[in-house]
């Protein structure tokens, strides 16, 4: 159920000792919530308590991407197209 952390860093850094930029902190609420949706709510379609979790991931996700979106448009676009959100 618990998903990896270090790939999705390793992926998403953008130097050797990055683990907490915005792009990184995106990546990780994105895989987090995800991995919410795909695979808890299925099961455990009535938790409330964890759904509320999920809206407040949500919400810090999109506070990041309206920052990245002032301070670096070209790597806020990128970002989202790798990571498949706002169709």
């Amino acid at each position: 159920m618990a998903f990896e952390k270090a790939p999705t860093v390793a992926k998403y850094k953008t130097h050797e000792t990055d683990t907490g930029s915005t792009r990184v902190q995106v990546a990780l609420l994105t895989e987090r919530i995800n991995n919410l949706n795909d695979q808890h709510f299925r099961s455990h379609s009535k938790d409330h308590h964890s759904r509320r979790g999920l809206l407040k991931m949500v919400g810090k996700r999109k506070r990041l991407l309206n920052y990245m979106r002032r301070t670096n448009v070209e790597g806020y676009r990128q970002l989202i197209q790798e990571l498949g959100i706002r169709y």
